[in-house]
């Protein structure tokens, strides 16, 4: 991670630590370095989710942008993967996403994509980390009718409505389905999209108020999507995260179907149809171990990479992958998308379950899940750094690992978007995994909660 960039863009808590000022150097110094070697007038196109903030922060982005002679597109409230698509549609030279995914309210966040729909590259993001904390040089400052123009874009909704209708290869007249927006990004596209394919739609938590998003709903609460589904004897429920980047679904049952679930069912269509590249699974660490067993039973390859959409992508890219995702719900379709889209995917899972007339259930108990226990510890940034060098959170680890030799595993991760360490412990015996998973996360609250 760079000194503004994370795995996901510029994050924080708006208007205090990602604040107006901020925005503006941001927005200036990305024009500037995306600028060069240009010989026309940049464009951007520039989309956000429903927080209070998000109106805040687009406004100050668009007057650095402006003020350094690039011109904008607003796209307006939109999902991530929107913007990765129309960015490329509107023939723009890169794209800006206000929003801070599944994180709270209070949180917000900067995402820019180049030209190609791809998230910058390293090299690109610490060239605007140098401009906006190092002030290597002055940027420009264009006067009269140099200065950048902000037009609106009046059917960026519909254009990507229109784009992932023409995914679908079956409509989904029968299927009686809930769609729970996250009070987010979704609200502005799900709805529509998922009626236009012929589904009876039951929408919940689609009332942004601006404080609301993600708060007890979506891909990070799934509690009320799965009530709703089994009350009212629904087929399936898919829930979004506040930017609509990623999907998690219930089956007719109220169970869980997360992202690796996702990830076989639609993986093993893939290769029955010819779609799936070199027979391969790009996933990560994260993944769960009965993936790999499921990859092993249906002669597919699998791949982990570190945790982020943005590393499985990489290595799709490096290796003409087609498909890979995250337990998160994070999946990429790369022959219909360059980043993960939630209602992509529910578009893709959805017509697989009209194409093969069975249950998501049914689909879903192809792969046979390894218990996992994952505790979140709200660790600050001293606290982050110190992870890795504590002589006894180091030790209590490799104890763990030793105590679970080839039964299981653990991997203890600094996320890269929120000030969390995240412990994870998986294996075939639940309780044992639990007790270890508790173990380590008392030694490093001991050592690290308090920095």
């Amino acid at each position: 991670m760079g000194r503004l960039f994370g795995t996901d863009g510029v994050r924080g808590i708006a208007n205090t630590e990602l604040t107006c000022e901020r925005a503006m150097e941001i927005g200036r110094a990305a024009a500037t370095v995306l600028a060069e070697g240009c010989r026309h007038r940049p464009t951007f196109v520039i989309g956000s989710d429903t927080r209070a903030s998000s109106d805040m922060l687009s406004a100050a982005l668009i007057a650095g942008l402006c003020s350094v002679g690039a011109d904008v597109i607003k796209l307006g409230v939109v999902p991530t993967p929107a913007v990765a698509y129309l960015v490329g549609k509107y023939k723009a030279d890169a794209g800006v996403m206000i929003s801070a995914s599944h994180n709270p309210a209070e949180f917000n966040g900067i995402k820019i994509f180049s030209g190609n729909g791809l998230k910058l590259p390293d090299m690109l993001e610490e060239r605007i980390e140098e401009l906006v904390l190092d002030k290597l040089r002055p940027m420009a400052t264009p006067i009269g009718g140099e200065i950048g123009k902000l037009t609106y874009a009046e059917k960026a909704t519909s254009d990507y409505i229109r784009h992932i209708k023409s995914t679908a290869h079956t409509c989904l007249d029968g299927l009686h389905i809930a769609i729970d927006c996250a009070n987010g990004s979704a609200s502005a596209t799900a709805p529509t999209l998922f009626r236009e394919l012929g589904a009876d739609v039951h929408v919940l938590h689609s009332a942004p108020d601006g404080v609301n998003i993600n708060k007890d709903c979506g891909s990070t609460h799934m509690e009320s999507l799965s009530e709703y589904v089994v009350k009212n004897g629904l087929d399936c429920g898919i829930a979004f995260d506040g930017d609509a980047d990623r999907c998690l679904c219930v089956d007719e049952q109220g169970e869980l179907i997360d992202g690796d679930r996702i990830m076989a069912i639609c993986s093993l269509d893939l290769k029955k149809r010819g779609k799936l590249n070199r027979n391969t699974v790009v996933g990560t660490i994260m993944t769960n171990f009965g993936f790999g067993k499921f990859c092993e039973e249906n002669d597919l390859r699998f791949i982990a990479t570190k945790v982020g959409d943005r590393y499985v992508l990489e290595e799709m890219l490096l290796e003409d992958y087609s498909f890979g995702g995250e337990q998160s719900g994070h999946i990429i379709f790369r022959d219909f998308a360059t980043t993960g889209d939630g209602q992509l995917t529910a578009t893709q899972l959805l017509t697989l379950m009209k194409a093969e007339g069975k249950k998501l259930s049914e689909l879903a108990r192809i792969m046979t899940r390894y218990p996992q226990i994952m505790i979140n510890l709200t660790i600050s940034a001293e606290g982050k750094i110190a992870f890795y060098s504590d002589p006894e959170v180091n030790r209590v680890m490799e104890e763990a690992k030793e105590e679970l030799g080839k039964s299981g595993r653990i991997v203890v991760r600094p996320s890269g978007t929120e000030p969390m360490i995240r412990v994870m412990a998986e294996g075939i015996d639940e309780d044992q995994i639990e007790t270890i998973a508790k173990r380590i996360a008392d030694v490093i609250t001991d050592r690290l909660g308090n920095l």
